[in-house]
């Protein structure tokens, strides 16, 4: 869990300013106008700066470090509480400010598992069972909502032939994302199957005891780590694999050696009336997500109370048949023709120039490159916020500009931007590259700071160039 807000943490570091930041693409100081603490609890509305907002995530790197060393489990149980509820606390400011930076599954998914860490107790004291079967009871809204998210969607999911699409049109493929998809129908089909059976059936298992639990568990991890494998999707994968240590006892690790004996301290006399409170509610809160699970009108990744304390899950219900993406690109010509030579942006993570490989990012993220996935499914009215993006390369933003793999104009701020949009698919042989790609049109006519238009909706927003 330390691990994960690190990754967490460290990624609003390195990013943040650009996304969030005041000058960023959807300022923070903007968003705290339009809604309130109730709706979006976070430390940023009692004070937020850029400076405040860097240095807060700085210390979330530093804490869950020393946390992953074992610092909270040194001085008892109350300075564990304690440090699990500042990180829990740290994050949910994060994203509870960051907008469709921040609307994925895995950040709701990290803070309710976030919350739970911090009534586990150092590593000298008992674990709680009711955090144990919470942590089950996570663990199975996680796979089950997935399944059923699934089976009522997508039709690919019900004849068996979504795998032959994911790998080339899921968000960030990696660089196996090509091999899998060059795999036969038949293990596709035979995949998807494995896919069911965890997804719907081994989620009952995690609350048996012994081997069934373990073997639904043990099932669990395989299936995450395939798909790790085959993409990045962050950390997701990584964070559903630690939730399966929970299936898992003593008596399992006795299979692999013989464990010392074990003399675990009880809890104190405040503890078990405070697991008690916190359980109940937790219980109460529940209702919620089980409706939702339940429901013809099942919704995916979504939060009943705005502190994420329970929540609901699911991914990738409908899958896209064809890979679209939003290539932009920049000219510093002052009026530019149809003879005028433009210049691609290329990004750190999604695809762009057809012979590079996929990187392997997670289960680092990076935000942009997954919301250009998103851009590329509808018309750029439905994704305002790649305006403002366009509007911040253009007035030269650093911060911005740092969320790209490089700056082909170093540094000098370009005079047009447009953005095309293109098909692109998995060549048949590697020798041909990674990608062949299929101009479809532009996406976004060539914009400038001197169009009045433009520039009245970035003075609306309040997104014109900081020296204005």
């Amino acid at each position: 869990m330390a691990l994960l807000y690190f990754i967490g943490f460290l990624i609003a570091a390195n990013q943040g300013r650009g996304l969030l930041g005041s000058n960023g693409i959807l300022p923070i100081p903007i968003f705290l106008k339009r809604t309130t603490f109730n709706n979006h609890p976070s430390i940023f509305y009692f004070k937020y700066s850029d400076e405040l907002y860097t240095s807060l995530a700085w210390i979330g790197v530093a804490v869950s470090a020393l946390t992953f060393f074992g610092f909270s489990d040194s001085f008892g149980p109350i300075t564990s509480m304690l440090i699990w509820t500042l990180l829990w606390l740290l994050y949910m400011s994060f994203v509870n400010v960051g907008q469709v930076f921040y609307g994925y599954g895995w950040e709701i998914l990290l803070l309710e598992a976030g919350f739970l860490a911090i009534f586990l107790g150092p590593t000298e004291q008992a674990v709680p069972v009711p955090v144990i079967w919470l942590y089950r009871w996570l663990l199975f809204r996680v796979m089950f909502g997935a399944g059923l998210i699934k089976i009522r969607g997508d039709e690919c999911w019900r004849d068996l032939t979504c795998m032959y699409y994911h790998y080339e049109t899921q968000p960030l493929p990696n660089p196996l994302s090509w091999f899998f998809h060059r795999l036969p129908k038949w293990f596709q089909k035979l995949s998807l199957l494995y896919n069911h059976l965890v997804e719907l059936v081994m989620p009952f298992f995690y609350f048996f005891p012994s081997y069934l639990g373990y073997i639904s568990g043990l099932s669990t991890i395989l299936f995450q780590s395939l798909i790790a494998l085959s993409g990045n999707l962050s950390w997701l994968n990584l964070i559903s694999i630690v939730l399966c240590i929970s299936c898992f006892d003593d008596n399992f690790f006795k299979f692999f050696s013989e464990l010392p004996p074990i003399v675990a301290e009880g809890p104190t006399f405040w503890q078990p009336p405070v697991m008690f409170l916190v359980t109940a509610i937790l219980l109460f809160l529940s209702k919620k997500p089980l409706m939702n699970m339940i429901s013809k009108r099942q919704v995916m990744n979504r939060s009943f109370d705005p502190w994420h304390l329970m929540n609901t899950y699911g991914a990738f219900g409908s899958i896209t048949r064809e890979r679209m993406e939003v290539v932009l690109e920049g000219t510093l010509i002052e009026n530019p023709d149809q003879h005028t030579q433009w210049v691609e942006y290329e990004f750190k993570g999604k695809p762009g120039n057809p012979q590079r490989c996929p990187p392997q990012v997670s289960p680092y993220h990076f935000k942009i490159d997954w919301q250009m996935w998103f851009a590329a499914m509808s018309d750029y009215r439905y994704h305002p916020w790649i305006l403002n993006f366009v509007g911040r390369i253009l007035s030269g933003n650093k911060d911005v500009i740092d969320l790209l793999k490089e700056d082909p104009f170093d540094g000098q701020p370009p005079k047009y931007i447009q953005a095309k949009l293109y098909r692109y698919s998995f060549t048949k042989n590697l020798k041909e590259g990674w990608w062949e790609r299929t101009y479809l049109g532009l996406y976004l006519p060539p914009l400038s700071l001197d169009d009045e238009s433009f520039r009245i909706y970035l003075l609306e927003e309040g997104l014109f160039p900081e020296e204005e």
